[in-house]
C-alpha cells in the first residue's frame, strides 16, 4: 500500500500501472505460445492441463522444409494434434519464398503478411530489388530494408517478429487466423486476498488459436539464424 500512497511522476495510480505492465507481459507470452512453441494440443484431464496448439502444429500444406542430413517434416495432420520435426538448417533464399508463395496461391490462399525473425529479416532485405542500400542525398537517408514484397501473387507486408522462432519464416493470410477467448476470460484482472499491507491482483487470459484454413498460408522452415 506504500506505493499506492506515494505520488509517482506521470501516473496517478500505481496499481493500475503495474496491472498494465503485467498485461503487456502476458500478451507477449501469448504471442510466443502461438508462434514459437512446437507442441500439440491437449484436451486436459484431472491430472494434466489443457493446452492449445500453435501455428507450427496447424501448418502442413504449403511448406518448405530441409532435405539435408536431417529432413524437416510437417505435422502428420493439419488439426493441431501433431508437431513439426525440425530438420538440418539451411540458408534462406528467395527461391524458397517464391516456391512457397506459389503453393499458397495454388491452394487458394491470398496471403498478405510475411513474418520473420531478426536474422532472416536482414537476409530478406538482400533479395532481388534490394541487394544494396539506396542513399537519398536530399534527405540524408539510407534505405537498406524491405517492408513490402511485391510477388507474382500480390503484395505482402514484411514484418520482423521477436516472439517467433528465428528458424521459421511465416506466410500468413491474417483473416484466416484468430484468437478465440473464453467468455469473460479475456485479459481478466481480479483481486486476490490482501496479506497484511500487500494488495495483490491476478491477471489471466483463457484462449486458443483459431486456425480457419491452414491452406491460406504456409512457411519456410529449418533456416539458419546466424
Amino acid at each position: 500500500m506504500t506505493q499506492q500512497a506515494v505520488e509517482h511522476a506521470g501516473r496517478g495510480d500505481e496499481m493500475n500501472y503495474q496491472v498494465m505492465l503485467k498485461g503487456k507481459e502476458l500478451k507477449r507470452d501469448m504471442e510466443s505460445s502461438l508462434l514459437a512453441v512446437n507442441i500439440a494440443k491437449a484436451t486436459g484431464s484431472d491430472s494434466a492441463v489443457r493446452r492449445l496448439a500453435g501455428t507450427l502444429s496447424w501448418t502442413k500444406t504449403n511448406t518448405s522444409a530441409s532435405t539435408g542430413a536431417t529432413t524437416g517434416a510437417d505435422p502428420a495432420t493439419a488439426d493441431g494434434a501433431g508437431t513439426r520435426t525440425d530438420g538440418t538448417q539451411r540458408a534462406f533464399t528467395e527461391a524458397m519464398l517464391k516456391s512457397t508463395l506459389q503453393s499458397v496461391w495454388t491452394s487458394g490462399g491470398e496471403p498478405d503478411v510475411i513474418m520473420t525473425g531478426a536474422f532472416n529479416k536482414q537476409v530478406f532485405s538482400t533479395f532481388t530489388g534490394r541487394s544494396s542500400p539506396v542513399e537519398q542525398a536530399s534527405t540524408k537517408k539510407i534505405t537498406a530494408s524491405v517492408d513490402a514484397y511485391e510477388s507474382d501473387f500480390g503484395t505482402l507486408k514484411v514484418v520482423p517478429n521477436r516472439f517467433q522462432r528465428s528458424r521459421d519464416v511465416w506466410i500468413f493470410q491474417m483473416d484466416m487466423w484468430g484468437i478465440a477467448y473464453l467468455s469473460g476470460r479475456r485479459m481478466a484482472s481480479m483481486p486476490l486476498a490482501q496479506v497484511g499491507d500487500s494488495v495483490r491482483r491476478m491477471i489471466l487470459s483463457e484462449y486458443t488459436l483459431e486456425a480457419r484454413n491452414e491452406k491460406s498460408g504456409g512457411g519456410v522452415f529449418d533456416l539458419t539464424t546466424s
